[in-house]
């Protein structure tokens, strides 16, 4: 099976169909997808500011990051099952939209860049990663999630 096969199959599906022929499911999903979204935000800017130096308070980048991880997961969590369900409503469109190849490309490693290089950069001895290292770390991030909501953005406006 092509992807292209694979993309209209998933169009096809019945969600798909009642997200199209309905006046308010793909705006309520939306609006799931877009509060979610404002929740990843906020975790991912309040880790990578404090990686950056300029946390919120005396809480360290290791304690911030167990304190924000159920937050991350969830509101990925949301994002992914919604952004599945808008996807259903549009497959064929977003095969040929290169903002979704961008969105999608950015998710993965913006996903692997948090679970691994972050993770491990904010969980670490403080005195084993440098101010530097941390704010490199802390803009590459910033930089994946932005691509994220950028080629989200771009889909929303063609």
């Amino acid at each position: 099976m092509s992807l292209l096969a694979f993309f209209s199959w998933c169009e096809s599906l019945w969600i798909g169909q009642a997200i199209r022929d309905s006046r308010w499911l793909f705006p309520a999903i939306e609006s799931l997808h877009l509060l979610a979204l404002a929740v990843l935000g906020g975790v991912v800017l309040a880790v990578n500011l404090s990686l950056l130096g300029l946390g919120l308070g005396r809480k360290s980048a290791a304690g911030l990051f167990g304190d924000v991880r159920p937050w991350f997961l969830g509101s990925v969590g949301v994002m992914l099952g919604s952004g599945f369900l808008l996807f259903t409503s549009e497959a064929v469109k977003l095969y040929y939209h290169g903002a979704f190849w961008v969105k999608m490309s950015a998710l993965f490693l913006s996903l692997v860049f948090t679970a691994t290089v972050q993770r491990r950069t904010a969980l670490a001895d403080p005195q084993r990663v440098t101010l530097l290292q941390s704010r490199v770390v802390a803009l590459v991030s910033l930089l994946l999630w932005f691509l994220v909501g950028s080629g989200g953005r771009w889909i929303g406006f063609s």
